[in-house]
């Protein structure tokens, strides 16, 4: 029985062996990876920093932006405004020529009778001014119609009886 406890106290130390092996191969497998994580972390707060400042140069930009865009908004608003009245303007003036529109249609309606007479007396009038003109151009090349010509003898017949 004691050579159980021998064999027993043999396979204790061996387990104990492999398990102290085991453990330091995972703690060298370990340092390696936190060795490498600790590399990477320096990395990483390199990187950190230079995203940290170009963040905070884009913030800047980005403020002086808003303030440009709300400065040249507020300009805008009193174009937009001044657009606005004059469309406002344009408005009544259509609606102005509309009730003027209306109002001359609506007269022209009630006095047809007296524009178609006046028409009717100027067309006259226009002919007798055309047949004046034509007749006096006439009279000035030296062409006499006949009571015209015999008007001119009665008196140049007159004024030799003088």
């Amino acid at each position: 029985m004691e050579n159980l406890l021998y064999i027993a106290a043999v396979i204790a130390a061996v387990g104990f062996l492999v398990l102290c092996v085991s453990m330091a191969i995972t703690l060298f497998s370990v340092k390696k990876t936190l060795a490498n994580v600790a590399v990477t972390v320096e990395h990483l707060d390199s990187n950190l920093q230079d995203m940290t400042k170009e963040t905070a140069l884009l913030l800047h930009k980005t403020n002086a932006l808003t303030e440009d865009i709300q400065y040249k908004s507020s300009q805008l608003n009193g174009l937009v405004t001044s657009v606005k009245g004059f469309g406002d303007t344009v408005n009544q003036f259509n609606s102005s020529m509309q009730r003027i529109t209306s109002s001359v249609t609506n007269e022209v309606e009630k006095n047809e009778d007296k524009i178609a007479q006046v028409v009717q007396w100027s067309n006259v009038v226009l002919g007798i001014r055309d047949q004046w003109k034509e007749r006096k151009s006439l009279e000035e090349a030296g062409y006499y119609t006949y009571k015209a010509k015999q008007t001119k003898q009665e008196d140049s017949s007159y004024q030799s009886t003088l």
